[in-house]
């Protein structure tokens, strides 16, 4: 491939986008701070029964593994909540629980060093028990996550609006948020959660527009992947491109791995938060004149594990190849078993197909240098202040 392929093409700066964040209170949870400008945290849920210490505490250590972040189990009885410290002692995430009908359960459970309380409004019972769950919270300094769910909201919020329809989810927020006000409890976050995923869009943005109170976002009883991935992906999207969202759980019927995994490439995605090289390759067609699918096979292996935000592209054709490389942070378009490596929209080296991937990696190490001493100098000039720790930028301000 000559050089005298790409001359024509002028150099593209890429498209900014502008994201602004919710703003929402911070609250803390354990070691993590939920809202702000802190990481949108990925969080999961145990499958055991909570008072099988030896059983949840291994299922949650193989979640840290995996890359959970918050960890929540269910107290459906006394004696799950009579081991929610020693479950505690034993992992290294902020542990929740998980509450629903049994308020005395909420109880119980405050008794113990618990990081945060989830309850669901619409199953609790009476105010005057959701009251006294919020005095004891706010007595052991515990936050709390109120937790509308469609499929179990209050009885007269389906009558006044005919079904679980978003107006109505965010009503029954603001009421028991207006209640744990009134408590003096502001300790709070808040979910609106459904299976249909314009519900819960809707809910969401709509919720954002009355409340500063920050989100646990997530799609409910999505299903089995990979349908249920995608769904997850397709509600979660809309909501966290609008900057929403402050933790994120993706349910699945599957190994908690795959949800956690799934949660990150959703984050990743959206651009929300960025943890690792992104991995861009044309589909493939009657036109490629090169192996790019053992190329991306070794690239991607010999990348794992590296947490650089760049944005990789590697084309395998001379139709779109030029434009899409030089749209990456580091691209390669190639044909007839050679090519060329642009770096921000510029041609750095011409490569043979065999020596693709290790000039990616040099390329990488150097982009790798390049941006480390760029934070270096940003934080001198901001006066010795901590370089930015934001994980990845891309080209975008990336938050969460």
């Amino acid at each position: 491939m000559a050089a005298s392929e790409f001359k024509e093409i002028k150099t593209r700066m890429p498209y900014q986008h502008t994201f602004t964040r919710h703003k929402t209170r911070e609250v803390r949870v354990g070691d993590k701070i939920v809202g702000g400008q802190h990481p949108i945290w990925v969080q999961s849920m145990t499958t055991t029964y909570t008072h099988d210490v030896e059983g949840t505490v291994a299922e949650i250590l193989r979640m840290e593994e995996a890359g959970c972040e918050i960890v929540r189990v269910t107290v459906p009885k006394a004696k799950d909540a009579a081991v929610l410290g020693e479950i505690k002692r034993r992992i290294h995430v902020p542990l929740i629980c998980d509450i629903h009908f049994d308020y005395k359960m909420a109880l119980a459970a405050l008794d113990h060093p618990v990081d945060k309380i989830r309850i669901n409004p619409g199953n609790i019972g009476s105010y005057d028990r959701y009251r006294q769950v919020i005095r004891k919270a706010k007595d052991k300094g515990v936050p709390m996550r109120i937790g509308v769910n469609a499929g179990s909201l209050e009885r007269d919020l389906v009558e006044k609006h005919g079904f679980p329809c978003p107006p109505a989810m965010v009503e029954s927020a603001l009421r028991y948020i207006e209640i744990a006000e009134s408590e003096g409890y502001r300790d709070l976050i808040v979910s609106l959660k459904s299976s249909d995923i314009v519900t819960a869009v809707e809910s969401y943005r709509l919720y954002a527009k009355q409340a500063d109170y920050p989100t646990h976002i997530g799609i409910t009883e999505a299903g089995q992947p990979p349908y249920a991935v995608t769904k997850s992906a397709c509600g979660l999207a809309p909501i966290l491109l609008e900057g929403i969202g402050d933790t994120i759980r993706v349910s699945l019927l599957a190994p908690k791995e795959v949800e956690i995994q799934a949660a990150f490439d959703i984050l990743q995605a959206t651009q929300r938060r960025v943890r690792k090289p992104e991995l861009i390759a044309c589909p493939t067609c009657g036109r490629i004149e090169i192996n790019l699918e053992d190329l991306m096979k070794e690239l991607k292996a010999r990348l794992g594990g590296r947490k650089t935000a760049v944005k990789i592209s590697v084309l395998g054709c001379i139709v779109n190849g030029p434009g899409e490389a030089r749209e990456a942070d580091l691209g390669i378009a190639a044909g007839n078993g050679k090519g060329v490596i642009f770096k921000r929209g510029e041609i750095v080296r011409h490569v043979q197909e065999s020596e693709m991937v290790d000039a990616l990696l040099e390329e990488i190490a150097i982009w790798e240098k390049e941006e480390a001493e760029k934070d270096g100098n940003q934080a001198i000039a901001n006066g010795n202040r901590d370089p930015d720790k934001q994980e990845g930028k891309l080209h975008l301000p990336v938050v969460g």
